[in-house]
């Protein structure tokens, strides 16, 4: 009998302890399990007694069995009705760590830019990704025929009727006339292909001197590859005032450059041509890959392209209603794609809108 209430008295201590289903199968396993449970030895006892006490130790084991059941069992449900209802919150749970998100990589260094620029007194402006022909062509000496607008494949909206710039003869010939006979005319529209022309409605709207930048999203009719994507993004400068040189350009453009990549960049201008400069230079930084010694990522030259730029041409000025002899100016224009891809060493502009997390968490800053 001794041994009997020591038994119960452990399990009693071990069933306070019990704080889950787990805890009470175990404790289960350990007393009534038939491979070494505690009351099946004590059966066992119990055929190897002498005949005088085997009823007594028989009816002391199946007192304790049903004892360990029943208290299992009401271990059980206490357990049960103190958890909380499905669907609730266990408020006693330790905290999950929250997820923070963070800028995408070329919002990150355009933020850069604009930081730059407005260190140097530029003001940053922001307009329409629609635009009309003549604020994204015409006002920047890109007419109908001009070979330039080759280069920007357009991707419009709406096409016009007819221009008045049209030569006769050309598609869609001179003007069109509606049934009263006055001319009649539809603007295109379009996915402005560069931000040049919110400078042009900036300056139709201010008087000099000007010193913006303007950044956003433009569209052209490009393959997706390696260097190309048929949306990207840009940052345009423009300076204007009494005496502004291409020494302010070169100026404002390697101070931008240096800051980017280093104090120690070597940067060149090289002659080019935009028809709403003149004159008109690309601008190339050392390659960084191979210090300038020459390489397949700078085609063996030791520089790379990172930029066009040059003086406002004096029928842009016109345009708006500057009078050219009296101011000059400066513009500029930086790729954000090719710039983040030579930041951050990377080869394939495709990575940056595939939306990898992969990829993008690299850049948790």
């Amino acid at each position: 009998m001794t041994a009997v209430d020591k038994l119960r008295a452990r399990f009693d201590e071990q069933l306070g302890g019990a704080a889950s289903d787990n805890d009470l199968k175990a404790l289960k396993d350990q007393y009534l399990g038939r491979k070494g449970g505690a009351v099946v030895a004590l059966m066992k006892e119990v055929a190897s007694a002498s005949p005088e006490q085997r009823p007594v130790l028989g009816r002391l084991a199946n007192e304790l069995k049903i004892h360990i059941e029943e208290a299992i069992a009401g271990r059980r449900s206490a357990l049960e009705s103190s958890r909380p209802p499905a669907g609730t919150v266990d408020v006693t749970l330790p905290g999950r760590p929250a997820v923070v998100g963070h800028r995408h990589p070329l919002t990150i260094l355009r933020e850069r830019l604009e930081a730059i620029f407005a260190r140097q007194g530029y003001e940053i402006l922001d307009g329409p990704e629609t635009e009309d022909d003549y604020h994204n062509f015409e006002a920047l000496n890109m007419p109908l025929d001009h070979p330039a607008r080759d280069m920007q494949d357009t991707l419009y909206l709406r096409e016009p009727f007819a221009r008045a710039v049209r030569p006769v003869g050309a598609p869609g010939g001179p003007n069109v006339r509606g049934e009263e006979g006055a001319a009649s005319e539809r603007p295109a529209t379009l996915l402005r292909t560069h931000t040049s022309a919110m400078q042009i409605r900036y300056m139709q709207s201010h008087r000099p001197p000007v010193r913006v930048i303007a950044p956003g999203r433009v569209y052209r009719r490009d393959n997706l590859d390696l260097t190309h994507t048929p949306m990207f993004q840009q940052v345009e400068g423009l300076v204007v005032g009494a005496h502004v040189s291409m020494g302010d350009l070169k100026g404002s453009i390697i101070g931008c450059l240096r800051e980017m990549f280093g104090p120690d960049t070597p940067v060149m201008f090289r002659p080019s041509f935009f028809p709403y400069t003149e004159p008109s230079a690309d601008v190339f930084i050392g390659c960084r890959s191979c210090a300038g010694t020459g390489c397949a990522i700078c085609k063996r030259t030791g520089w790379i392209e990172v930029l066009g730029c040059g003086m406002v041409h004096p029928a842009v000025f016109e345009a708006v209603g500057y009078d050219p002899r009296a101011v000059t100016g400066f513009a500029f224009g930086i790729g954000i794609e090719r710039l983040a891809m030579l930041v951050y060493g990377v080869d394939d502009i495709r990575q940056f809108y595939e939306n990898d997390l992969r990829f993008l968490e690299q850049f948790a800053f």
